[in-house]
């Protein structure tokens, strides 16, 4: 029986013993060197595993106890321990433990009881941070990767998405307009065609001369107006790649035939390919670079500018300037493009398509326009051979069935006037050439002086030695210069001009001294000349157009109008979009009556400045204007044409265009017209000395046989020997 108090003695001093180690653990930190501050995890662990040991020890002696007095308690009289004192005894261990959980907890967030461990238990905590930091940093470091993988993938197939559309876009004609309409001729499928035609210095009055069956013909199954106007200076250069452009000389750049760019420090001369093709002298977009960006084929032949390789862009066709090419070689040129095959025909090949634009140019008329004059009688053969070679392509049209098929539009770009020595004025008596940096254009006078400063002192002194003139009149290009012209927003117009009237002109004494010419009875050369007010009808031009875009009643008549409309024109006939551009007028065009409703040939003809031969003397025997117009007739061309009848109207093609003109080598001088240049000082000396023999024969047979003729008919009243009149003219030449 003394076992039993002895080990319920033992059992309350372990008792006592661990709840005053629990006290000390709670609240003695100062002396505890294994404080829970900054332990780690580890140590932690060990400590919790002493507690569970001394709960354990004490639940092991208490049911010792307990189950002695069990064993003893059935028999004997000892304490006995019931089931609810038991769990209000686990309760309160349970309470204790959470208590000494919750102290160890404040240990640790307070950093009570810090002991020597507390240095290693924080570099562990930092290494863990680090390997923690470093494990992100990885993680970091493999999203960027796989990102930037990502990117790389998603650009190489947006690149080769964009490569494929451009090469699919590039290889793919653009059409404008959406599926382009075929018309077969019988053999092969044409897609819309335009052949543009510019005879060049053909004046609008020509037509009127008898000389022209086949563009009269044209007439009347086309439409057209009256004439077109050029755009000034009425020169050839500006005016056909205003045509070709739709811009005024000074939208597009090219302000005359030669002219000093102040800015490149370069002169521009026409004849000269290496002042003149360089791609920067040439503004806007001409028909056939628009053509070709929209995929419809272009064949160009010999027209001015189309040899430069404008915006870079290639074109299928370029045929380059060649002065000695017969009339027949450009039909049979013409008709050999329109014979490709198609792109659809049989044999079709991209690199020898069918052209779609043809644009041709023809320079015979106002070669000989400048070397005869626009009324001589060499130039009516030439106006005749022009318009036998329109008929030869619209012959050729018709055998292959291509009449209603194929759009064809003739123009011109400039009229022309006949010079005369007693309308020249010598520069010299104007104004001093030393003072001048760079003269521009001719038959007018672009200045610029060598300084800048005298500027308007020049221009006063123009002023005040022309003020007795009417025939020039004097301009400043930022001041004065007609609005109507439109020939002062660019600075490769000279800033000072001298504009004669139609009919005059203006020359230096190398050129030509006007005063010894007078004295001597000498002739001018060239004995036409144009680049006057673009109003003038001696510089009118010809717009004539028959086919499928055109469908007009035939021979219908339309307002005149400027040639900056031809560009918009050609683009609706063919379907295309046009460029930028200075013209408003677009199909269909709207005809205001016929031609035949007032058909009065003679309003047509301008008057001439001077009579139209003033060679000799002998001209007085020549009838006067007055008693041609009593009799019938309009003029002496008029007589030759009726006592000739037709046969005069149909010469062979064998005539040659004049050679190209030579520019001169210097840089800085003036540049003159087309055949002043063509001709050069010695050639032009030959040139008059036989054209004054010549003329002087023809003229004392002519002027005899008229006389005789004119005689014959004013005391008769009935022509009389007109057969042998006949021969006399066709062998007159």
């Amino acid at each position: 029986m003394s076992s039993q108090p002895q080990l319920h003695n033992e059992a309350q001093r372990v008792a006592s013993s661990d709840a005053g180690t629990d006290e000390r653990t709670l609240y003695d930190h100062t002396s505890d060197d294994e404080g829970y501050d900054g332990r780690p995890s580890g140590e932690l662990g060990e400590r919790d595993h002493d507690i569970l040991d001394s709960e354990d020890e004490r639940e092991r002696l208490l049911t010792r106890e307990d189950g002695g007095k069990g064993i003893l308690g059935r028999k004997g009289s000892g304490v006995k321990v019931g089931k609810w004192d038991k769990k209000k005894e686990m309760k309160e261990r349970r309470k204790s433990g959470n208590e000494e959980a919750s102290a160890l907890m404040y240990e640790m967030e307070e950093g009570i009881g810090a002991s020597s461990t507390s240095f290693r238990s924080r570099r562990s905590s930092e290494s863990d941070e680090q390997r923690l930091l470093a494990s992100e940093s990885q993680r970091k470091a493999r999203r960027k990767s796989l990102y930037r993988r990502i990117a790389i993938y998603i650009s190489i197939i947006v690149l080769f998405v964009v490569l494929l559309t451009a090469t699919y876009n590039l290889s793919t004609p653009k059409d404008v307009k959406g599926a382009v309409t075929m018309i077969s001729n019988g053999t092969s499928l044409f897609a819309p065609t335009t052949i543009l035609i510019s005879l060049d210095g053909f004046r609008a009055d020509f037509l009127y001369r008898n000389l022209t069956p086949t563009l009269n013909q044209f007439v009347q199954e086309g439409i057209s107006p009256k004439y077109m106007m050029p755009s000034f200076p009425s020169v050839t250069f500006p005016n056909h790649y205003t045509m070709a452009t739709g811009m005024y000389p000074e939208a597009h750049g090219v302000v005359g035939n030669t002219f000093w760019d102040p800015e490149l420090q370069q002169e521009f001369y026409y004849t000269d390919p290496e002042r003149s093709l360089q791609a920067h002298w040439w503004g806007g977009e001409p028909l056939w670079v628009t053509a070709e960006k929209q995929g419809v084929r272009t064949a160009v032949h010999m027209w001015p500018g189309s040899e430069a390789n404008i915006l870079h862009q290639e074109v299928a066709y370029i045929d380059k300037y060649n002065g000695s090419e017969v009339l027949p070689s450009k039909v049979n040129r013409i008709m050999s493009l329109l014979d490709m095959p198609g792109p659809k025909d049989i044999g079709a090949s991209a690199n020898e398509p069918r052209p779609q634009l043809i644009a041709a140019y023809v320079p015979v008329v106002d070669g000989d326009g400048h070397r005869y004059g626009p009324n001589s009688t060499e130039i009516r053969s030439t106006i005749a051979n022009a318009d036998a070679m329109v008929g030869g392509i619209l012959a050729g049209l018709q055998q292959r069935n291509l009449t209603n098929i194929v759009n064809v539009i003739v123009v011109s770009d400039h009229g022309m006037a006949t010079t005369d020595v007693t309308r020249l004025i010598q520069l010299e008596d104007l104004i001093d050439p030393e003072e001048l940096e760079h003269t521009d254009g001719w038959p007018l006078y672009g200045l610029r002086p060598k300084k800048d400063a005298d500027l308007h002192r020049l221009y006063d002194q123009l002023k005040e030695r022309t003020k007795g003139n009417p025939n020039v009149d004097v301009y400043l290009r930022d001041e004065d210069m007609p609005e109507r012209y439109h020939f002062s927003k660019n600075e490769r117009i000279a800033p000072l001009w001298i504009v004669p009237k139609t009919g005059w002109a203006i020359v230096t004494k190398d050129e030509f001294d006007v005063e010894e010419g007078k004295k001597k009875g000498e002739v001018y050369h060239p004995r036409g000349l144009h680049g006057y007010d673009f109003e003038h009808p001696l510089m009118r031009a010809v717009f004539i157009a028959r086919g499928p875009a055109f469908p007009h009643k035939a021979g219908s008549r339309m307002d005149p109008f400027q040639n900056i409309e031809l560009y918009n024109i050609v683009c609706d006939s063919l379907g295309l979009a046009p460029a930028p551009n200075n013209g408003t007028l677009r199909l269909p065009l709207n005809p205001v009556g016929l031609h035949s409703d007032n058909d009065d040939a003679g309003n047509h003809t301008p008057e001439d400045p001077v009579p139209t031969y003033t060679l000799s003397s002998s001209v007085s025997s020549l009838p006067s204007q007055s008693n041609l117009a009593s009799m019938g007739f309009d003029s002496l061309s008029s007589i030759a044409a009726s006592a000739s009848g037709l046969e005069d109207t149909s010469p062979s093609l064998d005539h040659e265009a004049p050679s190209r003109p030579t520019p001169p080598s210097g840089g800085k001088g003036s540049g003159k017209d087309e055949l002043k240049d063509k001709q050069g000082d010695e050639e032009a000396s030959k040139e008059a000395e036989k054209e004054k023999e010549s003329w002087w024969q023809w003229l004392t047979h002519k002027a005899d046989g008229v006389k005789d003729w004119v005689d014959g008919f004013v005391h008769d009243h009935v022509p009389q020997g007109e057969g042998e009149e006949d021969k006399k003219k066709s062998g007159g030449r």
